[in-house]
């Protein structure tokens, strides 16, 4: 029993590391000198932690389209700035102001997120700075 006990204990303690490097720092992923103005449709949207994703298809001048993947902060920081689980649907006309990958991937930290309405909500996590304007987030 005792063996058994150790085993369970060492396994735990093997998985932890793994857990904490699943989650990664601002800095580490997006550069915030790349800044990016994303106008689309939503295709996806991934209500999940430690962050909430949606995914966006994006129209260029010459009609071709990318889908960006757009990463959020935590469901739980999200309801507290006012977001809900149906904030985002897809089909969604959106706009998007965020930073891009490091790696130039079609992937960004969104910001703010206006939505076909003009609400605007925010989507920046605790740790990071707020919006320089004085604007609120949207309740739904």
């Amino acid at each position: 029993m005792k063996a058994a006990f150790a085993y369970l204990v060492v396994g735990f303690s093997l998985l932890a590391p793994v857990a904490a490097l699943a989650h990664h720092s601002f800095a580490a992923e997006y550069d915030i000198k790349k800044p990016v103005t994303l106008k689309g449709k939503v295709t996806k949207v991934e209500w999940t932690n430690p962050h909430a994703r949606f995914y966006v298809d994006v129209k260029d001048d010459s009609g071709s389209v990318t889908n960006w993947n757009l990463e959020l902060a935590s469901p739980n920081v999200l309801i507290r700035q006012g977001w809900t689980r149906h904030s985002l649907n897809v089909g969604d006309e959106v706009t998007v102001v965020g930073s891009q990958a490091k790696d130039g991937s079609n992937m960004a930290n969104a910001r703010t997120v206006t939505l076909a309405d003009g609400r605007k909500v925010f989507a920046f996590s605790p740790t990071e700075q707020p919006p320089a304007s004085s604007e609120q987030p949207a309740a739904k």
